[in-house]
């Protein structure tokens, strides 16, 4: 059949299967919104306030169902305000699909009016780019992407369309995606044996669990995993669920703000085993320094990982879901029980320190655990929310944290929240935020009431951009150089202006009583949670030290620091 480029578009997107849509329209994609207006009733778009927010909501609709997400723009600005939430997903390995509209092939290069190379700005934040200039191209090229973002290590693929080719018309012949295979090619026998021979050897073993499981979908895999092999199991900030945060075998996250077992643990271990993790800055310290004492066994998809960062003893390439079906095989049941037992005696020493008798942040994220029998799907923004929505839920599923992990982009989280509840309806979803970071991208509460996206959204409101402020206290001598927000911001008037139902809560008592009707009442809902400006984080790494050297609080207390 005879199509122009915008519908060849539309239907691209219904040959992969995609419901919903996030962008903004404009001059040079008017004819693909156009195409969407009229094909409204097999694809959703949400118009969001701002470009960035989708970008941020097709990145929590992917990471959440582990689809592709979507987003849409214009030109020029339009294209330019989509790269912070590209970058994003880049960081943390998202399958996502950007379209952008130019200007027509003619006026390429002549500084038409909004126009940019977005391929070339985002080139260095994409797993691929293509600008497409002929209507031939435009179909294998939109196929092509969706196939680019989904294989092997996912991330997100940008398709910049001229207009004419919008316009222009061919014959179209639909036809069914291509069937994406769990990347297997580079697993060998040799290397599978290796590692079963080194668990089978290893007296004190630890498995540190990235994110690349939880792409992989591995979770079962993984515990039965740490079933055979015996060991205490920890993650990273990308990795929660893989392993439930109620498994005895559970350490806690590591890193910077990991807990002491988790971090001394892996320190002293004799074997450590990497399920796809990238070593990033914040789960290592100083790379000199990590799991010295421990031969290093390294699982990722990515080759281009492997001694990247942290040199590995010996290595698996491939998809983690198909190396642990196959290495689960291998593996005979070990039996360490005397690690395990030091394992446990460090957890009930070091655990981490909650709260209750105020409202702090540790409190509210106890609270929204309790409240939504951690079933709830959590966004959050970056910063030390992010850190206590990393260390008090406890995550018992992949994709139920939707975080910034490698860029720490403040502002994500509510696009994202509207994302995951647009692809999770029967989910509960939960941002957290900081008053810093929800002052970014508060405008997207008004996408959500516009459509009636029942979200929550909680504002974890210190008046300070809280952890930077931490690091003021410790490490700058309380020099609080533009960090404090005591202003006259009022974000209860504000939501409420943006048609959300809004709290403001000052006690733990406050605060449930406010979840619990935000719930109910099934809209969206604005908490702003109000704590003491120097509640902190801890346990903490200071930045470039071995992880050996976590501390909390009662550690500086003890040498006469008042923090």
């Amino acid at each position: 059949m005879i199509l122009n480029g915008s519908q060849i578009v539309i239907e691209c997107l219904k040959e992969q299967g995609v419901d919903t849509v996030f962008g903004y329209p404009g001059g040079t994609i008017l004819n693909i919104y156009d195409e969407l207006y009229k094909n409204s009733d097999d694809i959703n778009h949400i118009l969001v306030s701002h470009e960035q927010g989708a970008a941020h909501a097709a990145d929590g609709y992917a990471r959440s169902t582990g689809k592709v997400g979507v987003c849409m723009a214009t030109s020029g600005p339009g294209a330019t305000n989509l790269v912070t939430g590209i970058a994003t997903a880049y960081m943390d390995s998202v399958p996502l699909v950007a379209i952008t509209a130019n200007v027509a092939k003619s006026g390429l290069g002549k500084d038409s009016f909004q126009e940019i190379d977005i391929v070339g700005a985002t080139m260095p934040i994409t797993k691929h780019n293509f600008i497409v200039k002929e209507i031939e191209d435009l179909a294998p090229t939109l196929r092509k992407a969706f196939k680019i973002a989904k294989s092997g290590r996912p991330g997100p693929v940008l398709v910049d369309i001229t207009k004419d080719v919008t316009a222009n018309k061919i014959d179209f012949e639909s036809k069914k995606p291509e069937e994406i295979k769990r990347y297997s090619d580079m697993i060998t026998e040799d290397d599978l044996n290796t590692v079963a021979e080194m668990i089978a050897a290893s007296k004190k073993p630890f498995i540190l669990v990235g994110g690349g499981a939880v792409i992989s979908e591995a979770d079962k895999e993984v515990r039965e995993f740490a079933q055979l092999v015996d060991a205490p199991v920890c993650d990273t900030l990308m990795g929660k669920g893989v392993i439930e945060g109620t498994n005895k075998r559970y350490t806690g996250m590591i890193g910077m703000h990991g807990t002491k077992t988790s971090n001394f643990g892996v320190t002293e271990c004799d074997l450590l085993l990497v399920l796809g993790a990238r070593f990033s800055d914040r789960v290592t310290g100083n790379a000199k320094k990590f799991a010295n004492n421990a031969s290093v066994v390294h699982i990722d998809v990515d080759p281009s990982e492997i001694n990247k960062n942290i040199k590995a003893d010996a290595s698996i390439i491939g998809d983690i879901k198909e190396v642990l079906v196959r290495l689960n095989k291998l593996v005979t049941p070990q039996n360490h029980e005397d690690w395990m037992k030091h394992i446990e005696e460090m957890k009930e020493k070091y655990p981490l320190d909650l709260d209750k008798s105020k409202l702090t942040g540790p409190a509210v994220i106890d609270s929204l655990y309790n409240i939504t029998k951690g079933d709830a799907i959590i966004t959050t923004d970056v910063g030390q929310h992010q850190m206590w929505a990393a260390q008090f839920y406890k995550y018992s599923r992949p994709r139920q944290l939707i975080t910034s992990g490698g860029l720490g982009t403040m502002g994500y989280g509510v696009g994202a929240c509207i994302g995951s509840k647009m692809g999770n309806k029967d989910k509960i979803c939960v941002n957290i935020a900081g008053d810093g970071c929800f002052r970014m991208n508060m405008n997207e509460i008004a996408t959500a009431t516009r459509y009636n996206i029942p979200i929550i959204q909680i504002v974890i409101n210190n008046h300070v951009l809280g952890m930077v402020r931490q690091w003021q206290t410790l490490f700058y001598g309380k020099r609080y150089s533009n960090t404090v927000l005591n202003d006259a911001v009022d974000f209860v008037k504000i939501s409420e202006g943006m048609g959300a139902k809004a709290y403001r809560v000052t006690t733990v008592d406050e605060f449930e009583k406010a979840l619990k009707e935000a719930i109910e009442l099934n809209i969206p809902c604005v908490i702003d949670a109000q704590i003491d400006e120097d509640d902190k984080v801890f346990p903490m790494v200071p930045a470039n030290t071995a992880i050996s050297e976590a501390f909390s609080e009662e550690d500086l207390a003890a040498r006469g620091y008042d923090c």
